[in-house]
């Protein structure tokens, strides 16, 4: 099961963490950016071809101390086609390198567009009776707005594939609560969906005791993310807010079970951008990307115990 995948590579690196690979231009040093526009020219092609040489770097830096890194489509979408293919390979790069690979697209539809959607990043795709893998990943963020007819074509082919999916339930941004923390029936709707994903993935417990259906709580909240953990024992929570949104070690300590068990957490601008910080050129991004990785990891130690 995916998530046994996950936690046991959390467990062999002592490090709950997962790189958000989610690269703006001016995110990346300007000796990377000058190379690609000399062979290519001020364009898309050469952007996305900046972006692909970077996430590479970062990971070469990352692999065998971070467990996961997962790349944000939107980040790549906004420079087209090229853009496109530019995620495609970085996910290829992640599976080779070792990392579990946690896709950010925040999907969600009903029927056939819910299944195409987990076809392709979750599972397969037949083309005159061969199989292809458009875009591989390990996990899939999932928007459960459209209720359980959205959710169920990725479960099933979590089932299937040993896949798993982190449906959006208490979101890091400031304005999440507009919605999110409305009462019905004398529980806020985050809780109300986290309860739906903890049903949807029921008898479906890995070793560790935690289903192929997680959730994404945010650090920026930390006393609902602490209630979550309470109430939903078999969820495993992908957490974002750490860092640059202003979440804490003490905050997202609370996502996890005993042991350090059932939670990662995610750092993006803080690992990509580390190199800004040190008053050189960029060409040390790769060095200032590990160092922060390892400050991220000793930093969050320094509340819960891996074990």
């Amino acid at each position: 099961m995916s998530f046994d995948v996950l936690q046991e590579k959390i467990l062999a690196l002592k490090n709950p963490t997962v790189v958000g690979l989610d690269p703006r231009l001016e995110y990346i040093p300007s000796f990377i950016r000058a190379r690609w526009t000399k062979a290519l020219g001020t364009t898309l092609n050469a952007a996305a071809e900046a972006v692909f040489e970077f996430n590479c770097g970062l990971m070469d830096a990352l692999a065998g101390l971070v467990p996961a890194v997962k790349p944000q489509s939107a980040f790549y979408e906004r420079f087209g086609v090229p853009g496109i293919s530019a995620l495609e390979k970085t996910l290829r790069y992640a599976r080779d390198k070792g990392f579990y690979v946690i896709g950010d697209m925040k999907r969600g539809d009903i029927g056939s567009t819910a299944q195409a959607y987990a076809d392709a990043y979750l599972g397969t795709v037949p083309v005159e009776g061969e199989e292809f893998e458009p875009f591989p990943c390990d996990a899939l963020t999932v928007n459960a707005y459209l209720g359980s007819d959205g959710i169920r074509p990725f479960l099933e082919i979590c089932s299937r594939r040993g896949k798993a999916i982190f449906v959006l339930v208490k979101t890091s941004n400031p304005s999440s609560g507009e919605l999110q923390d409305l009462m019905i029936d004398g529980r806020p709707v985050y809780e109300t969906v986290c309860r739906l994903t903890e049903s949807l993935g029921l008898g479906q417990e890995g070793k560790h005791g935690f289903s192929p259906v997680g959730a994404v709580a945010g650090a920026t909240y930390p006393e609902q993310l602490q209630r979550l953990r309470e109430q939903f024992p078999n969820t495993f929570f992908l957490v974002p807010g750490y860092g640059a949104q202003g979440g804490t070690a003490k905050d997202v300590s609370h996502a996890f079970s005993a042991g350090g068990r059932g939670a990662v957490v995610n750092s993006s601008r803080g690992i990509l951008c580390a190199w800004q910080k040190t008053g050189r050129d960029g060409r040390d991004y790769q060095e200032a990307a590990r160092m922060a990785a390892l400050a991220m990891r000793d930093d969050i130690a320094g509340c819960i115990s891996i074990d």
